[in-house]
């Protein structure tokens, strides 16, 4: 029955069965599991370790700590070797551990030029090598452990020149003069011994002939006032004690030893009795070694380079250290001594555990598969009604989906049709402005002034009926109503006559322009209205990008096989990006040229347009190099259908309308004469706009009462306003490069420029662009189109309204400001500007040079930020206070003329008494004498 009753649900499909029969087998199957674990060990790891000797306590040391850290390792075997300090030997030895098939190598090189080739054979082999101590002359290794010996050497040095107080005569006493530990730390002492001129370093003993406490013994007999020994072991440090003391000198020569082991009778123990003055404290790594070569073994995260710190050990810390480290080994024993006894308890408790887990998970299983059954056969026949209850709203749901899809597409089509009708609406009054306007144009007693504004409404007109040409042709495209009539032409007359619409721009631009025909025989079949938009495009495209004097070539010719035609437009422009050329054809796309921009219609129509005519168009172009553009059309009509193809002769091609239209951006932007007012002081503007029409209007409208100044780009823009620092900017704010806003925020930021009032100009009217613009710190925020007069009357306000901030900042006494100013820059500026001047006030040589010092700007932005701020010249300023302050200490000090004269930094009376009377038009005499009178009536 149970069988029959799963077989008929479709809520028991045969992945809950397989789940069943899971959890009949999940006991047997864990069971098993433990039991092979518990006889089944895991392979281990084995690892040789080459030591280059092991007679010192500090080797010593390292092999304990590496024995200790393998105690918590099972799956590791360690294979150890003593080369004796022979590197022949341990050359061999390493062979010999390589072919026991070891997996990882430990090696601590006894010399390293003769270890070198041997070890990067290990590593070229595969075998992970770790360098613990010493160094290799390589970089083919997989981990280095050990203290910085440099900066062992730089350790003990600082602590030479503080014990010796930068004073006295240092020996040296080192090993193997070609160790690597040695030779680095030789460099680390040296390096701090070369910046103490008062310590003067005798000489280096070395341990090459084993002889070094003979040599010891003998420098200390000829040699007189030593006072520190370097020694570059506790081992060697304690040979060159017993030689000190020889001599009686111990408690004179103090000596530095290298190690810091808290062994019985080494470095720990001799700080301690005093036999020493210090050690380098200098880690084995032993521990680090293994942990550092489980983490490669394991495929764990390691580090390459792991340097161990070091620290100086003296009597101020030497019986801190050996407790600690006391402390620690008697931890480690512990940790030992439990490690073994919960390893005898996890083999008493494993048998037991498998047993009771058995029992325990088998019974489980039972419980939860009969539970299980249950709750499946009682959610069955709930999920079956949810189901249900899902089929209809999903039903409900798709019907829903369907009605909002055609109510959608008949919203969309309403917008297109909408937009198709407003746009063929706007032909009408441009054709009615252009006309009149053309008609004026060419009047011969139109006056200059009219005729150059004129001339840009007529430009501008042009743009705005090309863009709206683009975007009916495209919606014609979308709706499938651009339909080709393609008629047999003369590809190459065709092309030439395209061309030839250029030749003046050619001409005036200084550009190569070539024409080159190779298929002048050929007939092919096109549309004539369109392909002289596609070829218009590319050649108008071809010159916007090509600088003067650069070259531009058409070629027409057939393909290898002759079933097509190839017409390319290159130019030597400044080519495309890799993503431009990914997006050239895409709608509305525009290119990362920071000077041109468009409106990406052009390539994207013409892609169409060659498709209607079943043909391809490509790109090449590389940066800086070039562009070319490659068009493929097949000959013949076969591809086009009997709708497409009109019969009748072709007519012989005329001036076309597009000519006017797509020609009309490259005319020379009329120059203007710039109505300027007679002043010499008029305030100066720069202009920030990248569009050239817009600019050269403003700079004409705006030249006749202001000093204009233009940048075309952001940058340019900051660049220029640090350099002229300007009354006020107007900056649009989509720009190449910086834009408005981000220009506003950085001169806002900037002491040199923060007082300059901008106004933003922008085509987005939205209030969260202006609230940006006003976060920015902008004055002015005008949205595009705007009248003149708006923009003039904005100039106007905030240029006087800076004229009253400077009032405020100016008093009969300059050197007192108010607190309230608008701008916490301008103010901290102006009261860092006064403080300057009211502190050097007596000192007679004090210049504008000497303040542009101190406030970190140069003499030009000095004087015009003071200007704009105070209205005062800097020398002017600077002599105003000190009359003032002179006035101040005539009334309140009891002083003669002379000592005021010398306190507000007059060198003469006499000058001082000039200066003060064509300022005043009474003397210095004279004014204190009247106002004593005063005071005393």
């Amino acid at each position: 029955m149970l069988a029959l009753s799963i077989e008929k649900n479709s809520f028991f499909n045969k992945g809950h069965l397989k789940i069943l029969i899971l959890f009949f087998l999940l006991p047997a199957y864990f069971i098993l599991a433990l039991s092979c674990n518990s006889h089944q060990k895991e392979k281990p790891f084995r690892i040789g370790f080459s030591q280059c000797q092991s007679g010192d306590e500090w080797r010593k040391n390292m092999l304990k700590e590496i024995n200790r850290e393998l105690s918590f390792h099972d799956n590791v075997e360690l294979i150890y070797k003593d080369a004796e300090e022979s590197s022949q030997k341990q050359i061999q030895q390493i062979e010999d551990l390589v072919s026991q098939k070891i997996d990882l190598l430990i090696v601590s090189p006894y010399q390293a030029m003769q270890l070198t080739p041997v070890i990067e054979k290990v590593f070229e082999a595969g075998i992970p090598v770790v360098l613990i101590d010493r160094s290799i002359n390589s970089e083919k290794y997989t981990a280095f452990i050990g203290a910085s010996n440099f900066e062992v050497g730089q350790n003990a040095g600082r602590y030479a020149v503080s014990l010796l107080k930068g004073k006295g005569n240092v020996v040296e006493v080192m090993g193997l003069p070609d160790a690597s530990p040695f030779i680095n730390r030789h460099k680390g002492f040296m390096d701090i011994l070369s910046k103490n001129e008062g310590i003067h370093y005798i000489k280096t003993l070395n341990d090459r002939d084993k002889d070094y406490i003979k040599n010891v013994d003998s420098t200390i007999s000829t040699t007189k006032n030593i006072d520190l020994f370097f020694a570059q072991s506790d081992n060697i440090a304690i040979e060159v004690y017993k030689a000190v003391r020889k001599y009686h000198l111990e408690n004179k020569i103090k000596i530095i030893g290298v190690d810091g082991l808290a062994v019985k009778g080494m470095g720990m123990d001799l700080v301690d009795d005093k036999l020493i003055s210090a050690t380098v404290l200098y880690p084995t790594g032993g521990q680090e070694a293994i942990q550092t070569a489980i983490k490669i073994l394991e495929h764990q995260p390691y580090s390459k380079e792991n340097i161990l710190a070091t620290t100086i050990i003296d009597s101020t810390n030497v019986r801190i250290m050996k407790l600690q480290n006391q402390k620690v080994i008697a931890q480690q024993d512990d940790i030992f001594k439990r490690q073994k006894r919960i390893e005898e308890q996890i083999a008493i408790t494993k048998n037991q555990t498998n047993i009771i887990l058995a029992i325990s998970i088998t019974l489980a299983m039972a419980l939860i598969l009969g539970a299980i059954l249950f709750y499946y056969l009682q959610e069955n026949k709930k999920i079956n009604k949810k189901l249900e209850l899902q089929k209809v709203e999903i039903s409900n749901q798709r019907n829903q989906l369907i009605e909002l899809i055609e109510k959608v597409k008949e919203a969309t089509d309403a917008k297109f049709n909408f937009f198709t009708n407003i746009s063929h609406e706007l032909r009408t009054p441009l054709t009615l402005i252009l006309g009149p306007l053309e008609d004026t144009l060419s009047s011969s007693k139109l006056h200059f002034t009219n005729k150059n504004n004129l001339d840009f409404v007529h430009k501008n007109a042009m743009r705005l009926l090309r863009l709206i040409n683009q975007l009916m042709d495209f919606r014609k495209i979308e709706e499938g109503k651009m339909k080709v009539q393609v008629t047999e032409n003369n590809i190459s007359n065709f092309v030439k006559e395209i061309a030839h619409n250029f030749n003046e721009l050619a001409h005036k631009k200084l550009i190569s322009f070539n024409i080159i025909s190779r298929a002048n025989d050929v007939m092919l079949w096109f549309d004539v209205n369109m392909m002289d938009k596609v070829l218009f495009n590319l050649l108008s495209n071809a010159f916007k990008f090509t600088p003067d004097h650069g070259s531009i070539n058409v070629l027409v010719e057939k393909s290898g096989d002759g079933n097509e035609v190839l017409i390319k437009v290159e130019d030597s422009g400044v080519g495309m990006t890799i993503d431009d050329i990914e997006h050239a054809f895409d709608v509305f796309y525009q290119g990362h040229n920071r000077n041109i921009k468009g409106t990406g219609l052009g390539l994207s129509l013409s892609k169409e347009l060659i498709a209607l005519h079943h043909g391809t168009i490509n790109v090449k172009s590389d940066k800086t190099k070039g562009t070319c553009f490659e068009i493929h059309l097949a000959i013949g009509k076969s591809h086009f259908q009997a709708n497409e193809i009109v019969e009748e002769s072709p007519v012989e091609t005329q001036t076309y309308e597009d000519a006017k239209i797509y020609t009309t951006d490259f005319e020379a932007i009329p120059e203007r004469e710039e109505e300027k007012i007679i002043s010499g002081n008029q305030p100066s503007i720069l202009l920030i706009e990248d569009d050239d029409h817009l600019r050269t209007f403003l700079k004409w409208r705006l030249g006749r009462q202001y000093e204009i100044h233009v940048a075309e780009n952001g940058d340019e823009g900051i660049d220029t306003a640090f350099d002229i620092v300007p009354d006020l900017i107007i900056s649009d704010i989509v720009l190449p490069g910086s834009n408005g806003l981000q220009i506003t925020e950085k001169l806002k930021q900037d002491i040199r420029t923060s007082h300059i009032p901008i106004i933003l100009l922008t085509a987005k009217g939205s209030i969260e662009e202006q609230i940006e613009g006003i976060k920015s710190q902008a004055d002015a925020f005008i949205v595009k189109p705007f009248h003149l007069q708006h923009l003039d009357v904005t100039i106007k306000n905030l240029l006087m309204n800076r004229e009253v901030l400077r009032e405020h900042f100016t008093s009969e006494l300059p050197t007192e400001t108010r607190s309230n100013s608008s701008n916490k820059i301008d103010r901290k500026f102006v009261n860092e500007f006064t403080a300057i001047i009211e502190n050097n006030l007596s000192n007679e040589g004090f210049s504008v040079d000497d303040i542009c010092k101190q406030i970190g700007i140069s003499r030009v932005q000095l004087y015009r930020k003071v200007k704009a701020l105070i209205g005062y010249n800097v020398n002017d300023y600077l002599l105003t206070i000190r009359l003032q302050k002179a006035k101040f200490l005539l009334v309140n000090e009891d002083l003669t003329i002379s000592e005021v004269s010398y306190k507000v930094g007059f060198g003469s009376q006499a000058y001082f008494s000039t200066v003060f009377k064509s300022k005043f038009g009474i003397t210095p005499t004279e004014f204190k004498n009247t106002k004593s009178t005063k005071t005393k009536g």
